[in-house]
C-alpha cells in the first residue's frame, strides 16, 4: 500500500511540476545557422596557394573535433539507424514524443525497467544548453521539462534534417572523440559518408553509451547491425567492431606535408585555416629530393636537410621544407629557421660591398698567398679549400673559386664593421659586433639561417633591393636599396661563369643547370655544415645539409652535399620555364670582355691608384699580430706575407726604420724574434701607414 501511495505521490508530483514549466517560456536557444557557424574544429589546417591542403595540426585539446559535416556527406546508412534506434517516431513528433513519455513514465511508476523518452530534438537541445541535461534529483526533472519545452520550441524553427545534422556533429562518440567526423575517421579511417551499417551500428551505440565497455558496446551494435547486415553472422561483427575498439580512437592527420611552417602558422583554435604561398606538388617534390639526398649520404653521416624557394619577383615562398622526415635526426627542429654556421656563403655580399665602394672590380687581382689573421685568441692563416695558393687572382675567379685569403683580404679593406652591417641590412638578425667576428667573418663564421640567407640571395637577383619574404598572401614588402643595380649584376655574372669556377669545382659539377642559374656553396668548419644558395631569372633556392646535432659530415662539401639536391630543385622547377640572364644595367661598361662600373675601367683605374686620394695602407701584416716560428723548420728559411694596398711602386716598405723594397708588389720578409714596426712610406718621405708585431 506504501508503495502504491508513493508512487501515485511521484506521478502527482510530476504532473504538478511539469503544469509549472509548461507555463513559462522556453528556454532561449541559437538558430541553426549560428550553432553551425560558431562550431569550431580542433584540427587547423594549412592551405596552399591554390587553396590545397597541406598540413592538419590539431590546436585545441578540449576534444577532438574535425569540420562539420553536412547532412548530404553522411550515410544514409548511419541516419537511418540513429533515428531507428534513437527516435523512431522522429519524422512525426513535434519535439517530445509523447507516447514515449507516457511509456517511461508508466515503466518508472509500475514497472521494474527505466526506459529513456528523450528524442533527437531534447538531446539536440541538451547539447546547445547543457544546464538542461536531467539527472536523477527533482532539479534535473525540472530540468528534463525544459528540455521538453525547448524542443518544442526548436522544432518551430529548425528543420528535421537541421536537428539531424547537428546531432551527428555535436554528439559526443568516444572519449574526447565529438562528431561523426572525427569519429568515422579515427574509428575507421574513413568519412562519413563511406560508413556501412556495422559502422553505423556502432556508431549508434555509442554515441548513447560513449565510455560503455568492449563487450557491451559490440553485443548492441551486433544487435543493431545484424538487422540490417545482409544476414552475416552476429559473431562475425561483433569481431569487426570489437577491433574497431581495441584502441583509443586515432585521428590521423590527412596531409603532414609542411610540419615546421605549420607550427609556426597554426597554434590557436581560431586559425582553423590559414593560406600560405606554398605550391603543394612543389613541395612534395621538394621535400622527396631531400629525402633523396639524405639517403644518398647516411654512410657519410649525414642525417638532416632543409630546403626553400622563393619567387624572386613577390618574396613569396613556393616551398618550405624543414627537415628531412622520417630520416631526420631531430624530426622538430626547424632547419630553415635554424641557425648554422655561414661558411663562404655569405662571401657574394662582401664583393658586393667592395665593388659598391669601389675598392675593387672584378678584374683586380688579390693575391692569394699565406696570410695571417689577428684574433683575440691569436693569430690564425686561412687555407682555401684544396689547401693551395694561387698567387694573384682575379676578384672573378677568387669569387666563382670561393678562395678564402683573397676574401679575407677584402674584408680588410672593406671593414668588419661596415660588413656587419651590411649583413643586418640584408636581413641577417642576430648578428653579434665586429670584434666578436673579426676577419674570420670573411670566411662565414657567424651563425644564420637558411630563410635569412635566401632573402639575402634574392636581393642579388631582384638587382640589390632586399624586401621579407612571405609565406602568407597578405602584407605589402618593406624595400630597401642595399646594393646598387650594377654591383648585383656583376656578382650574379660572376656567380653564372662556370669557367671561372673550373679551377676549383671543375667546368661539370653540381652547380651546373640546364638552365642560366647563379648559385654559391659553403662549408663551416668541420663539415658540420653545408650550404648551397642560388637563384634564376625566376626563383632563388637555398639548400642546407648537415646534422641539427651538430655531428660532423664525412668528407662532404658544399658540392657534394647541399648542391645537388639545388640543381636538382632548379632543373625541375625551369623544366618547362626559360631562365634568361640578367640584363647588365646602364651602369656599367665592356672592356676587354669584362664588366665595369664606370670609371673603374682600367684607364680610368689606373689614374685613380696613383692618385694622391687613393687611400694607401698596409694590408699584411695586421696591427698586433703575433707570428710565432714553426719548431720544425729553420728560422733562416721562415718568411712572411707583408703587403700594402694600393700598389704603388714608388712608395717604400721599411721595418724598423730600415727600408725592405719597394711596396708595387707583396714582399716575403726572412722572420726575426722581437718586437718590430712596418712602414710605409711615400715617395716624399712621409709616412702614409704603420702597423706593430711581434715574433716568437
Amino acid at each position: 500500500m506504501k508503495t502504491r501511495r508513493a508512487r501515485i505521490a511521484i506521478a502527482a508530483a510530476f504532473v504538478a511540476t511539469g503544469a509549472a514549466w509548461f507555463a513559462t517560456a522556453p528556454p532561449a536557444l541559437p538558430d541553426f545557422a549560428s550553432v553551425r557557424a560558431r562550431f569550431a574544429s580542433s584540427e587547423a589546417v594549412l592551405l596552399d596557394r591554390h587553396g590545397a591542403v597541406l598540413h592538419e595540426r590539431r590546436v585545441d585539446l578540449s576534444g577532438r573535433r574535425l569540420a562539420w559535416v553536412a547532412l548530404g556527406a553522411v550515410s544514409p546508412v548511419l541516419v537511418d539507424t540513429l533515428i531507428g534506434a534513437e527516435d523512431r517516431r522522429f519524422r512525426t513528433h513535434t519535439g517530445v514524443d509523447w507516447l514515449a513519455t507516457a511509456a517511461a513514465l508508466r515503466d518508472g511508476l509500475f514497472g521494474s525497467r527505466v526506459r529513456g523518452a528523450s528524442t533527437l530534438t531534447m538531446q539536440v537541445v541538451a547539447l546547445l544548453d547543457p544546464s538542461l541535461r536531467a539527472g536523477a534529483s527533482r532539479r534535473g526533472l525540472i530540468a528534463k521539462l525544459r528540455q521538453m519545452r525547448g524542443a518544442r520550441a526548436l522544432e518551430t524553427s529548425w528543420s528535421k534534417d537541421e536537428i539531424v545534422e547537428a546531432y551527428l556533429n555535436l554528439a559526443t562518440f568516444r572519449g574526447e572523440v565529438q562528431g561523426v567526423a572525427a569519429a568515422s575517421r579515427g574509428l575507421f579511417d574513413r568519412d562519413p559518408h563511406g560508413l556501412g551499417e556495422v559502422e553505423s551500428a556502432l556508431l549508434t551505440v555509442l554515441v548513447r553509451a560513449p565510455n560503455a565497455g568492449r563487450e557491451a558496446v559490440a553485443a548492441r551494435a551486433c544487435q543493431l547491425a545484424s538487422l540490417r547486415a545482409s544476414g552475416a553472422p552476429c559473431d562475425e561483427i561483433e569481431a569487426r567492431i570489437a577491433q574497431s575498439l581495441a584502441t583509443a580512437p586515432a585521428v590521423r592527420p590527412r596531409a603532414t606535408e609542411a610540419p615546421h611552417l605549420a607550427a609556426q602558422l597554426l597554434r590557436v583554435a581560431a586559425q582553423s585555416r590559414v593560406a600560405t604561398t606554398l605550391d603543394a606538388p612543389l613541395q612534395r617534390l621538394v621535400a622527396d629530393v631531400l629525402a633523396r639526398q639524405v639517403s644518398a649520404l647516411q654512410g657519410r653521416n649525414v642525417r638532416d636537410a632543409a630546403a626553400l624557394v622563393v619567387d624572386n619577383a613577390s618574396g613569396e615562398v613556393l616551398a618550405y621544407v624543414g627537415g628531412s622526415g622520417a630520416l631526420s635526426s631531430a624530426r622538430f627542429v626547424d632547419g630553415v629557421r635554424a641557425r648554422r654556421q655561414a661558411g663562404s656563403s655569405l662571401k657574394p655580399f662582401l664583393y658586393a660591398r667592395a665593388l659598391d665602394r669601389k675598392l675593387v672590380t672584378v678584374a683586380t687581382r688579390l693575391d692569394d698567398a699565406p696570410l695571417d689573421v689577428v684574433t683575440a685568441l691569436g693569430s690564425y692563416r686561412p687555407e682555401n679549400y684544396d689547401r693551395m695558393f694561387r698567387g694573384p687572382v682575379r676578384v672573378r675567379e677568387a669569387l666563382a673559386s670561393s678562395l678564402n685569403v683573397p676574401a679575407v683580404r677584402l674584408l680588410q679593406m672593406v671593414g668588419v664593421d661596415d660588413f656587419v652591417a651590411l649583413l643586418g641590412r640584408l636581413g641577417f638578425d642576430g648578428l653579434r659586433d665586429a670584434e666578436f667576428y673579426g676577419e674570420s667573418l670573411a670566411l662565414g663564421s657567424a651563425d644564420v639561417s637558411l630563410w635569412e640567407m635566401v632573402g639575402a640571395y634574392r636581393t642579388l637577383a631582384t638587382g640589390g633591393v632586399h624586401a621579407p619574404l612571405r609565406v602568407e598572401p597578405a602584407g605589402g614588402d618593406i624595400a630597401q636599396r642595399v646594393f646598387t643595380p650594377e654591383a648585383a649584376f656583376l656578382v650574379a655574372d660572376v656567380l653564372s661563369d662556370r669557367a671561372s669556377r673550373a679551377p676549383t669545382f671543375g667546368l661539370e659539377n653540381a652547380l651546373s643547370t640546364r638552365v642560366w642559374s647563379a648559385a654559391k656553396t659553403g662549408t663551416s668548419k668541420d663539415m658540420r655544415d653545408n650550404w648551397c644558395v642560388g637563384f634564376t631569372s625566376r626563383f632563388t633556392v637555398g639548400v642546407w645539409v648537415g646534422n641539427f646535432s651538430g655531428d660532423s659530415m664525412w668528407g662532404v662539401s658544399g658540392v657534394d652535399g647541399a648542391a645537388p639536391a639545388w640543381r636538382e630543385i632548379v632543373n625541375a622547377l625551369h623544366a618547362d620555364l626559360p631562365s634568361a640572364a640578367l640584363v647588365a644595367p646602364a651602369g656599367l661598361v665592356r672592356t676587354n670582355a669584362e664588366w665595369f662600373l664606370a670609371g673603374t675601367e682600367p684607364a680610368a683605374l689606373a689614374a685613380a691608384t696613383h692618385s694622391a686620394a687613393a687611400p694607401r695602407r698596409i694590408v699584411a701584416p695586421q696591427d698586433g699580430a703575433v707570428l710565432v716560428l714553426d719548431p720544425d723548420i729553420p728560422d733562416a728559411r721562415e718568411r712572411t706575407w707583408i703587403e700594402a694596398t694600393p700598389r704603388d711602386p714608388q712608395a717604400t716598405l721599411s721595418i724598423d726604420g730600415r727600408a725592405i723594397g719597394s711596396a708595387g708588389a707583396p714582399l716575403l720578409w726572412p722572420l726575426a724574434r722581437g718586437r718590430h714596426e712596418l712602414a710605409l712610406v711615400a715617395s716624399d718621405g712621409a709616412r702614409l701607414d704603420a702597423v706593430s708585431f711581434v715574433v716568437r
